[in-house]
């Protein structure tokens, strides 16, 4: 069954990491003083909000296993990407899959799918206001990050429960001091887009006002989607480049088309070898 929740912007507040807010508006290069008054702006934007706007998100936990490349969600096959080149010389090749047990050990083990959204109002109320609109877009970026890093650690702690004695600061979520990994859609390691399709069949984002264009991108652009992972070894990677015969294969995996999934992937397709005919 999937959980869909809602958040008050001061459960949210303490989980938002404001080093990416600032490198939104390019401030690493600017003065405490800059920084520490547009962080007041936020902060009273936040207030003004309380009652006005709220925050979503929607969970679900499935048995899982792996198949080769393919993750098995409640027996619902998702194809993932396997990197071509290792992270670092003498490393395996890593693919999402890795993390849940293999099929063929006949053990059932979990993993997690999730959402998260801002209210679109929170940008639409102050498009009469270059600067507010601005300031509202960036904060609700890092509001539906921040509402990712909320839920994720509801999960590890109460939903999923594998973490229940957790304690870390917010610092150290940042820095993902935690058991497991949450690769959102996009990610280097998780880079189709139209992995939505499938989440949102999964978990039902439009119960938590998430629609998808075409190209598998979310509106609100405020949301966030993707799978959590209990591995204690689990940690980031980048696919890389995606070979021809690799799209093809995951193309037939995820039984589209190739052109589209090369659309998707944003992989060019590779010119066509001049003939010599002397």
């Amino acid at each position: 069954m999937t959980l869909h929740l809602t958040y008050q912007l001061n459960e949210i507040e303490p989980y938002i990491n404001w080093i990416y807010f600032f490198h939104a508006w390019g401030m690493q290069r600017l003065d405490n003083k800059a920084k520490e008054t547009l962080r007041k702006e936020a902060g009273n934007m936040l207030t003004q909000g309380q009652e006005k706007y709220h925050t979503y998100a929607a969970f679900r936990l499935f048995q899982a296993n792996s198949d080769n490349d393919d993750l098995l969600l409640d027996g619902i096959r998702i194809p993932m990407l396997r990197q071509q080149t290792p992270s670092q010389k003498g490393e395996p090749t890593r693919c999402l899959a890795d993390y849940v047990r293999p099929l063929s050990s006949g053990i059932a083990d979990h993993a997690g799918a999730f959402a998260a959204t801002v209210d679109k109002a929170f940008v639409d109320d102050y498009c009469g206001d270059d600067y507010l609109k601005l300031l509202a877009v960036t904060l609700a970026d890092r509001l539906a990050e921040a509402t990712a890093e909320k839920l994720h650690e509801d999960v590890r702690k109460h939903i999923w429960g594998y973490a229940p004695e957790e304690l870390l600061t917010p610092s150290q979520l940042f820095a993902e001091q935690y058991q497991g990994l949450r690769p959102a859609v996009g990610y280097p390691s998780l880079p189709d887009m139209s992995v939505n399709f499938l989440l949102s069949d999964l978990i039902g984002m439009k119960e938590i006002g998430i629609q998808l264009t075409e190209n598998g991108m979310m509106i609100p652009h405020a949301s966030v989607s993707g799978f959590m992972f209990s591995h204690p070894q689990a940690t980031h990677f980048s696919v890389g480049a995606i070979g021809e015969d690799q799209l093809a294969d995951y193309a037939r995996r995820r039984d589209i088309p190739l052109h589209l999934m090369r659309k998707f992937l944003k992989v060019q397709e590779s010119p066509v070898p001049l003939v010599n005919n002397e």
